[in-house]
């Protein structure tokens, strides 16, 4: 399935699901309104999927014209457009992860790695680890790190402070953070933070709850 998730794989009557079950942040509450009629709506102009939903609000312009089209409003296509496009977040850079020596960052910047979309097809396996640790002289525990930080990267909300997070409170893959019960992370983890000051903004139970959404979402295919 690749670091991102495949949008051609969720349909538009899928999405109605998923908005269903989503808890969205209050922004974004919007969304849940006559969700069956709008995704109708948006499905009868020959839209089949997220991938091809994407593509029709890829830029301002695009979403003023899709909302004369379709009748829906521009507000409601914007905040829409803002999800669909969370399913891809920007790629977190390796220089950023508190957990990773300068020197480790070094030698993969000489072989064209500089974030986790870069490392992700190189970390999918036992196999294609060892290839490059060999490539660059960076031990195997290092390299697990590395792997254990990207394969969370791809969650949904996680930049790179927060994998982090994640990684010291033993949520250390997205296969991990699938399986968590909301409440028991959001303890965890606000305990971890007050010992050790890791992050300053706050972050409640709805935030964890998206983020395991988030992560079920995520194809589970890093050989551990």
């Amino acid at each position: 399935m690749g670091y991102y998730i495949d949008l051609k794989k969720i349909s538009i009557d899928q999405y109605k699901k998923i908005l269903k079950t989503t808890t969205l942040i209050p922004s974004w509450k919007v969304l849940e309104e006559n969700i069956d009629e709008n995704m109708d709506r948006i499905k009868s102009f020959n839209i089949p999927h997220l991938a091809e939903l994407k593509n029709r609000l890829k830029d301002k312009t695009k979403v003023q014209e899709f909302a004369k089209q379709s009748g829906l409003s521009e507000n409601y296509l914007t905040v829409l457009r803002r999800v669909i496009n969370g399913y891809h977040p920007k790629p977190n850079r390796i220089k950023d992860f508190p957990a990773i020596s300068e020197k480790t960052v070094e030698k993969l910047e000489k072989v064209g790695i500089k974030n986790t979309l870069h490392l992700y097809d190189h970390i999918l396996t036992e196999e294609s680890r060892a290839g490059l640790a060999q490539q660059t002289g960076i031990n195997k525990k290092e390299m697990l790190k590395l792997t254990k930080l990207c394969d969370l990267s791809r969650i949904k909300w996680v930049n790179h402070t927060f994998a982090y997070v994640l990684y010291e409170a033993g949520y250390d893959t997205a296969k991990k953070v699938t399986k968590a019960d909301y409440t028991e992370l959001y303890e965890e983890i606000k305990a971890l933070n007050a010992a050790r000051k890791l992050y300053p903004a706050h972050i409640g139970l709805n935030d964890m709850r998206r983020l395991i959404e988030g992560a079920k979402m995520v194809a589970l295919e890093v050989e551990y």
